[in-house]
């Protein structure tokens, strides 16, 4: 990315930073004291400070543009994980015949890295997938079930996690 680039995206990056420090701050002290916020102030002040010097302040850091969409997915995933854990069970009640462990590579639409992380851990998230290996557009899979591969072929998780960048 280029210098001019870089500056004119920093700014937005540096004060959602700062404001999501602060509110991390305020939610784990709890404090009101004004001695006690003006040290956390401080404190915010010095990390983005050291953030800003070691340069690992960019659209990446921090993706400022996943915070709208970003409680109706987490929603949606409880949804998945709730009926993934459902279905890890009645594997178990069933016993071993019942489960059909895959190994697959499944190809992926996201744009950007930290959206194929997302996308890798969602699965991995969701019971009885893990997502073990990314490389480039493709992440290896297990799952116990050839279905919860089938699932993933369909795409929705995919979509989903894409339509976060918008």
């Amino acid at each position: 990315m280029t210098q001019e680039i870089k500056r004119s995206v920093v700014p937005s990056h540096r004060l959602s930073l700062i404001l999501t420090l602060a509110l991390f701050w305020w939610i784990n002290s709890n404090y009101s004291n004004p001695l006690l916020l003006s040290l956390g102030a401080g404190s915010i002040m010095l990390v983005l400070y050291i953030a800003q010097k070691m340069d690992v302040i960019d659209q990446e850091t921090h993706p400022i543009r996943l915070n709208a969409h970003m409680p109706s997915y987490a929603l949606w995933l409880v949804k998945q994980v709730i009926l993934s854990n459902i279905s890890v069970v009645k594997h178990i009640w069933m016993g071993n015949k019942s489960i059909t462990p895959v190994l697959t590579t499944i190809d992926t639409q996201q744009c950007s890295d930290i959206n194929k992380v997302i996308y890798a851990n969602s699965i991995t998230l969701t019971p009885g997938t893990v997502a073990i290996d990314l490389i480039d557009d493709q992440l290896t899979v297990h799952a116990l079930d050839n279905a919860d591969i089938d699932t993933l072929k369909t795409g929705e998780m995919d979509r989903r996690v894409r339509e976060l960048e918008n």
